[in-house]
């Protein structure tokens, strides 16, 4: 059974404190492939969104905001007047962890609306 963005919105991000090593690059590969859109680079995944106007790109960073006070797990995000640039990785662990590919799932979500 093909795994799908789907089973990742299922999941709660669990606490990160460093004990848990970062994701292998086969797990990474596996999970990049339920997110549409997103790209790997070094120890990061990210993604650009863009909208008609500034109220638009806002009212999506606040949904982020809130996803992420939900998870507790907490993107870099890059905001212009019509578009917003969204980063995940996992410092505690210097690399990517599920949580991030759980978010980034999230995400897409709430702009699919």
């Amino acid at each position: 059974m093909n795994a799908t963005a789907n089973d990742l919105i299922r999941k709660q991000c669990k606490p990160c404190e460093g004990n848990m090593p970062p994701l292998s690059p086969n797990e990474i590969t596996l999970l990049m492939q339920q997110l549409e859109g997103w790209e790997f680079f070094d120890k990061i995944i990210r993604k650009s969104y863009n909208f008609k106007n500034y109220y638009q790109t806002m009212a999506f960073v606040n949904a982020i905001a809130w996803i992420s006070h939900r998870e507790d797990h907490h993107p870099d995000i890059m905001v212009g007047y019509n578009r917003c640039k969204v980063e995940y990785t996992t410092h505690a662990i210097n690399g990517l962890s599920e949580n991030d590919f759980i978010c980034a799932a999230k995400i897409d979500t709430l702009f699919n609306i």
